[in-house]
Parts: C-alpha cells; sequence; structure tokens
C-alpha cells in the first residue's frame, strides 16, 4: 500500500512541476512571448546620436549624418534571383552567397548585417523593391560628417567593433561602430551614448505593420555626450598649410592650462575618406602607404633626438647643481676638444661666452663642458648620470606623458642602468656619453614631449599634462592630472636668464631672420642627426616672453637646420595665434610653397640602391 501511495505521490510531483514551469514560461516570462512571436516580430536597435566635437572657440568640427545598414535573418531568407538582388545592391553575384554564409555561421535567426552603411540616396531607391526579398530590412545608423579637413589625427575616425573588442566589452555587440583613433577612441565612453530597441510587426513580406504590443517592451535610445576639444581648428588649419609637403609635425600648447592648441602631423588625410561604404578600401590604402605614413601621428609617435633645444635642459640643470652661474664663461675653439675626441661646433665666437649668450649662438663647446660639469661632480659617473638623469624626467620627458590622447611613446633619456647595460659598469664616463650636452647620442624625445617641455621653461617650473578636451557637455574637465601643476626639479630663480638667451635667438641669435618686431618671442633653433638623409629641422619657441600664451614644438623632417624652415613656421604660428593675422606675406609664401618632396625622393632612392646592394652580396 504504501508503495502504491508513493508511486501517485511521484506522479503528481513531476505533473506539478511541469504545469508550474509550463505557467512561468507561457504567462510570466515576457522573453518566451517574444520568442513566440519572432517569425512576425522584428527587433532593430535604434543608434543613438554619437556626441559631437567642437574645437575650443565653439566651432563644430564633426557632426553626425544618416546612413543605413541592410539586415539579414538568414532562416527567413527566400531569394530567386540572386543575381538581380545582386545588382539591386550593386555588389557581385557571389558576394551574396558569400554574406548569407557568414551570416547563417554567426545566427540563423539573430540579424546580422549584410550590406554596410547605405547612403540615403541608395536606401531609398532600395526600399521600393525590399518586399520581394523576405528576411532581409534596413536599419537606420549613424555615421560621422566631418565639417573639416584639418585635424583628422587628433579627431580621429570610427570604426566596427572587432569581435576581440567585443568579447572584452560586453556593452558592444557586432556591428556596433567604436573610436578607433584620437578623441573618437579616447573619449568613446562619453561621446558613444546608449543604444534602443524597437519591436514591430511584420507580415510574412517583412514590411513593417505597426508597434509590438504598443511599444512596451521599446527602449529609447540616449545620445552621446557632445566634447569641447582644446583645438584651435584654425590655428590647425594653418598649421597644416604651413606644412604642406613636408614630413614632421607642429604641436602647441598653452602654457597656462596645458590646453593643447594644435597638433598637426604631416603629411595628413582627408577624414571623409574613412566614412561611408568605401571606408575599409580607403583605410587599406592609408594603411599600406609606408612612404608618407598618413595613419603615423608624428606629433605623438615620433622619436628624434632633440638637438640643440635640448641645450637649454643642460644649462637649468647645471644652474641647479650649482656646476655653472649665469656667469661662467667658456672659449669655444671650433668645438669641444678632449684628448682625441673633438665635438664640432660652428658657433662662430672664439671668444669666452657666458651663459646666455652660449643660448643664442649655440654653442656645442659650451653644452659639452655643462654637461660634463655635472656628470663629474659626483664621485662616480653613475652617480651623477642618475642625478642628470633625475633632472630630465623631471620634464616629464623619457615618460609617457599620462594624457588623454590614445597613442604615444616614451622616448628615451639614458640613466646608469642603461650605459652599465650598454657599456659595462667600468667602461664609460662623462666624455663617452658627452653627445646628451648638445642633445644626441642616446637622447629621443617625441614632439608633444618637446612642446611640454618649452611651457615648462615658460612657466619658469611647472606644466601642466597636455590634454586635448576642454569640456564634456557643459562640464570643464576637472580631472586633477590635468588641473594641478608638476613641478620641475629646478628652482624657479634659475629660469631667468635661460629665458633671456632664448629672446637673444630671435633678437640677434640664430632665429634672428624670423624675429617679429612687435611680439616678443623665446625660441631656440636645432638640428638633429639623421643617418638616413639631410638632419631635420627643429625648433621650440613661446611668446609672449613675460606672459607666455603659446608654447610651440616643431619638426620638419630632412629640413637640413633649424632656422631654415622650424624658426620661420613657429614664428608665424605664434604671430597668428596671439594676433589674428599675419603682417609677413614674404615669410608666409615661402613657407607655404616650400617643398621638400625632392629630398625625401633621394631618401628613397638612396633606400632602394642600399636593399639592392645588399640583396647582391648575399649569398
Amino acid at each position: 500500500m504504501q508503495r502504491k501511495h508513493l508511486f501517485y505521490f511521484f506522479f503528481i510531483a513531476v505533473g506539478l512541476v511541469f504545469t508550474g514551469r509550463l505557467f512561468h514560461i507561457q504567462v510570466i516570462k515576457d522573453e518566451y512571448k517574444l520568442s513566440a512571436r519572432n517569425n512576425v516580430v522584428r527587433q532593430e536597435k535604434i543608434y543613438p546620436g554619437r556626441g559631437l566635437i567642437y574645437d575650443r572657440n565653439g566651432r563644430l568640427l564633426v557632426g553626425n549624418q544618416s546612413a543605413y545598414d541592410l539586415m539579414v535573418v538568414p532562416a527567413n531568407v527566400q531569394l530567386e534571383d540572386t543575381l538581380a538582388f545582386a545588382q539591386l545592391l550593386g555588389i557581385p553575384k557571389e558576394s551574396v552567397h558569400n554574406r548569407l554564409s557568414r551570416a547563417k555561421s554567426y545566427s540563423p535567426v539573430k540579424p546580422s548585417i549584410f550590406v554596410k552603411q547605405l547612403s540615403r540616396s541608395h536606401y531609398a531607391y532600395l526600399q521600393e523593391q525590399l518586399h520581394n526579398y523576405p528576411g532581409f530590412f534596413p536599419q537606420k545608423r549613424i555615421l560621422r560628417e566631418y565639417r573639416t579637413k584639418a585635424g583628422a589625427n587628433v579627431l580621429g575616425f570610427i570604426g566596427e567593433a572587432s569581435p576581440q573588442f567585443i568579447k572584452a566589452n560586453p556593452g558592444y555587440a557586432k556591428g556596433d561602430l567604436i573610436g578607433k583613433t584620437g578623441i573618437e577612441k579616447s573619449y568613446e565612453e562619453v561621446l558613444r551614448g546608449k543604444t534602443g530597441t524597437e519591436f514591430k510587426l511584420v507580415d510574412v513580406h517583412n514590411r513593417v505593420k505597426g508597434s509590438f504590443a504598443d511599444g512596451v517592451y521599446d527602449t529609447l535610445p540616449q545620445p552621446g555626450y557632445d566634447v569641447h576639444s582644446t583645438l584651435d581648428i584654425e590655428l590647425q588649419k594653418y598649421g597644416e598649410a604651413l606644412m604642406q609637403n613636408k614630413r614632421g609635425s607642429v604641436v602647441a600648447i598653452e602654457p597656462a592650462t596645458g590646453e593643447i592648441l594644435c597638433l598637426v602631423s604631416s603629411p595628413s588625410y582627408n577624414p571623409e575618406l574613412l566614412v561611408g561604404r568605401e571606408r575599409s578600401k580607403n583605410y587599406s590604402k592609408l594603411y599600406l602607404d609606408s612612404i608618407e605614413k598618413p595613419l603615423f601621428d608624428r606629433g605623438l609617435l615620433a622619436e628624434y633626438p632633440p638637438g640643440s633645444p635640448f641645450k637649454v635642459i643642460n644649462a637649468l640643470i647645471g644652474l641647479q647643481e650649482g656646476t655653472i652661474t649665469p656667469n661662467t664663461t667658456y672659449t669655444c675653439h671650433h668645438g669641444f676638444h678632449y684628448g682625441r675626441l673633438h665635438v664640432a661646433c660652428h658657433c662662430g665666437t672664439g671668444y669666452p661666452i657666458s651663459l646666455r649668450t652660449s643660448i643664442s649662438k649655440s654653442c656645442n663647446n659650451y653644452y659639452c663642458n655643462v654637461f660634463k660639469g655635472i656628470i663629474e661632480k659626483y664621485p662616480s659617473s653613475q652617480e651623477g648620470m642618475n642625478v642628470w638623469s633625475r633632472h630630465v624626467k623631471s620634464f616629464n620627458l623619457g615618460r609617457f606623458l599620462n594624457n588623454d590622447l590614445p597613442t604615444g611613446r616614451r622616448g628615451l633619456v639614458p640613466d646608469a642602468d642603461y650605459y652599465d647595460r650598454n657599456l659595462g659598469y667600468t667602461g664609460w664616463k662623462a666624455v663617452t656619453t658627452i653627445s646628451l650636452g648638445i642633445g644626441q647620442g642616446e637622447l629621443l624625445l617625441t614632439p608633444i614631449q618637446m612642446a611640454n617641455m618649452t611651457a615648462a621653461i615658460a612657466n619658469r617650473g611647472f606644466y601642466y599634462t597636455p590634454h586635448i578636451v576642454k569640456k564634456i557637455g557643459s562640464e570643464p574637465i576637472e580631472d586633477p592630472n590635468f588641473t594641478q601643476p608638476k613641478y620641475t626639479t629646478i628652482d624657479s630663480s634659475h629660469f631667468g636668464v635661460v629665458i633671456e638667451g632664448m629672446f637673444d635667438v630671435f633678437d640677434k641669435g640664430t632665429a634672428r631672420w624670423s624675429k617679429h618686431d612687435s611680439i616678443e618671442m623665446c625660441g631656440k633653433t636645432g638640428t638633429a642627426e639623421n643617418p638616413h638623409g639631410q638632419d631635420h629641422s627643429i625648433f621650440i619657441a613661446f611668446a609672449p616672453k613675460d606672459d607666455p600664451k603659446i608654447a610651440i614644438a616643431i619638426t620638419v623632417e630632412n629640413g637640413y637646420w633649424g632656422s631654415r624652415w622650424a624658426a620661420p613656421i613657429a614664428s608665424l604660428m605664434m604671430e597668428r595665434y596671439l594676433t589674428g593675422e599675419v603682417d609677413r606675406p614674404a615669410m608666409e609664401k615661402r613657407m607655404m610653397e616650400g617643398d621638400l618632396s625632392e629630398e625625401y625622393q633621394k631618401q628613397l632612392q638612396k633606400l632602394y640602391a642600399n636593399q639592392l646592394m645588399a640583396e647582391a652580396q648575399e649569398p
């Protein structure tokens, strides 16, 4: 009897479990109701408007435009005339089969993108025929619309999220667009907004018949926040015009805030090339251009020996360490001499010169002696080198800047450990590394680091981390990394004589031909050695002298010497920013029409010749 009751109890219990589960599935859980109606209900994403990007003066730089993706649900496809469909879309017949196969491998029942980013005109034409092709439907998409062709490297571009990115960021799905470079990438989280969802009733011909359940399951999209950049787009345009037919960069910073005023990388590209259906093809062309490298941001990624502009840092370190004073003099006899070592110099003095004059004349002998004195102040070269390296790094050189740009390099500021590893613990001393005294040797800096270094000099010992965004929405940036000053290891009292020397560079020194009569500019020319061709033309500057509003670093690759290209470009840029115009048309014309293409062609031919010789010598 007990076994019989147990048998009845088991079957009643199982029946109750199944009944409860069916009630839960059919009555309580909404998701199963939707699943049961999949053949008549279509779920569509509603993409939000991506946040707009403005310049520092409120000019709209990047807006939005409408486009459409053609979506497909493979399980619903009834495609009788593949050729006609391919012609309607403007794609090869084979591509239709390939795309359907990819869609099926993703999911037979989930929608995926079949054709990306159809223009409004193409969509209007397609819409009239789409009811003949079950399983396909359009989905509205928001693409970028560039209001300027300048600053492509700074603004960045958007592209489809990769599977790896989606896996690491579950909030994204296949087909979503994300920032790939520039501001678009750095501020993706605030620009992107939040995607909405809309459920629609469709008939057997895939035509929308209305909203499902009166829209109770729909969610509204939330637009992204607008971003106000620190960029002065007019200054950016002007810098790009001056750098036409040249390779290099122009980086300008506002010393009082660390805001980046312009970030020119030349050659650049038209950002409109990376919007729409031709984006992938255009990106491949830009990416594979190994000669011009338009996608390579030279302002952030290129590393150069800083050359003579670095002499001002050694001057400041010498003053801080007490190894020189403003009145310390050295006499140059065509360079620095130490035994068989000779570092040539073309300052043309031949008489005792003080610190201020050494800057305006850019004397190599002076700064070799300054550097030697710093290292030899200490009992060992290792200790002296580490002290020197610590001072240099306090200007945020040889380190990542920790700014709000998505890319960058640290450069190289060597220390004792670096030379111990490469030269042996007892194998080096001050004269072994004497090239550091004139900004050569193992030292490497990026242009943005040099601009930040210049801002620190203009501020007499401190800087703000360079950044590219000023406001998000209506709220100013309050990140302490950008709003709190960072101090160098050099006392502010030591900067006065160095700044006067930099003023003399324009007034009567190596950049006197780039002087502006009504603006007190301070600068330092440089010529960075280049083993692959003509030397690089380098210049740092700030203005006005006593109330600096702009600090700038210019690099013109293979530009011979600093005063030839970099100094005039820096002077014109500062004049344009401070006065809103340029009153030196002859200099402006010469810079804009200056063309180094022939020099680059020679360098390329030399490279090819060397490669052929190397191949010929191979066994």
